[in-house]
């Protein structure tokens, strides 16, 4: 019988600064945690790797003193799937989740979605599968290797006026982007109208959603429900606090068009109560909810649970994050696509080498684990990690 242990996990807090900023925050002191799970796979060494999503920071002191300890201090027969042969994903999130109380999603989320990512990509790679295939076959799917995809940008920008902002848009059209999205709620209203304005004058046919990131109170969403209700938007993004649950009920009633939140709810918990109170239509809206920062895929699946049993499809499911874990996922378990960042918090954000948009669609590559290391520039960043 093939041993199969985990012998080491290593972690480095990188920053991903950029002089940017949405309503809420800006990302000049932004950071990541860098995961490698080394395992021990009968002769082989294998390496799993996971990073955290961009918005929310680095968190190595969690996973250096509470997480990692807990997975390398468990009995190695405690972490095998029923074969003997392989890591079972499950029994590492329970193990990791040991001794915690229920409630309290936030930092620690994090914390076991970026190390729950690197054991997925670790199983896959054992079993010399794509994640996205490993993951069909789990859910005895038909894997689909095309999805869709969105350019996330037009943050604001020291110096960045409509010009640019267009001349950003009309780039992620020429890279074959069909939906791209900008961020409101940083200006005045009278401000980011004109704005929206430049850019649905510069991207034609293609389809434009907004992004508020939280930062409304209700009369502020209102009126800028009553603008962005006048244009064919592809969404309105987290227009209040993720957690106002009554604040997005009620915008319903004044913005007809979809809306999309749940990027900053972290259980299957969060997801079940914003489908039962957050007034949310599942025949148009979009849920955001990220893996990566939401203890990881062993939790999304339970998420994807609660949303079949409150009616939803996982073709409404759209994460955000622009990784390469949320893209397997979409192509594994059906989602309706994933966000991406052409060109910000590199380089991390994007897709393997070779991998170009074309109808707003990417295919999967048929690389083993998640395929990091088919992006030379991530790759390298990864194993300077872990050799």
């Amino acid at each position: 019988m093939m041993l199969v242990r985990i012998v080491d996990v290593r972690e480095i807090t990188q920053p991903i600064a950029s002089p940017i900023r949405n309503a809420y925050i800006d990302f000049t002191k932004m950071t990541t945690s860098l995961v490698a799970v080394v395992v021990q796979a009968g002769a082989r060494r294998v390496v799993g790797y996971g990073f955290n999503s961009n918005g929310r920071y680095g968190q190595g002191g969690l996973i250096r003193e509470r997480f990692a300890p807990r997975l390398l201090g468990a009995e190695p027969e405690a972490l095998l799937d029923g074969t003997g042969h392989n890591l079972d994903p499950d029994a590492c999130w329970a193990v990791m989740m040991a001794n915690e109380k229920p409630g309290g999603h936030g930092e620690r989320s994090v914390a076991v979605g970026t190390l729950d990512m690197a054991i997925w990509d670790a199983v896959a790679k054992i079993a010399e599968r794509p994640l996205f295939r490993l993951l069909a076959e789990r859910h005895g799917r038909v894997a689909d290797p095309r999805v869709f995809v969105y350019a996330a940008g037009g943050y604001y920008y020291p110096g960045k006026d409509n010009d640019a902002l267009r001349a950003e848009m009309r780039s992620y059209l020429a890279r074959g982007y069909n939906v791209v999205k900008m961020k409101i709620g940083g200006a005045s209203i009278a401000e980011d109208r004109a704005r929206i304005e430049a850019v649905l004058a510069e991207i034609g046919n293609a389809r434009l959603a907004v992004d508020a990131n939280g930062r409304f109170d209700l009369e502020t969403a209102i009126a800028y429900a009553k603008i962005l209700r006048d244009y064919p938007l592809f969404w309105y993004e987290e227009a209040g606090d993720p957690l106002d649950y009554q604040l997005q009920s009620a915008l319903g009633a004044f913005y007809p068009g979809p809306m999309a939140t749940g990027e900053n709810l972290f259980s299957h918990q969060d997801a079940r109560n914003l489908l039962r109170y957050g007034g949310m239509r599942p025949d148009r809206d979009w849920l955001q909810f990220d893996c990566a920062l939401s203890y990881g895929l062993c939790e999304y699946q339970r998420t994807l649970g609660v949303l079949g049993e409150a009616g939803w499809s996982a073709q409404r499911c759209i994460p955000h994050g622009g990784h390469q874990m949320s893209l397997n996922i979409a192509a594994g378990l059906g989602l309706g696509g994933n966000e991406s960042y052409p060109d910000l918090f590199q380089p991390y954000g994007g897709f393997p080498d070779g991998v170009s948009v074309a109808d707003g669609h990417i295919v999967m590559p048929e690389l083993p684990g998640i395929g990091f290391e088919g992006k030379a520039d991530l790759a390298t960043v990864m194993r300077a990690l872990a050799e």
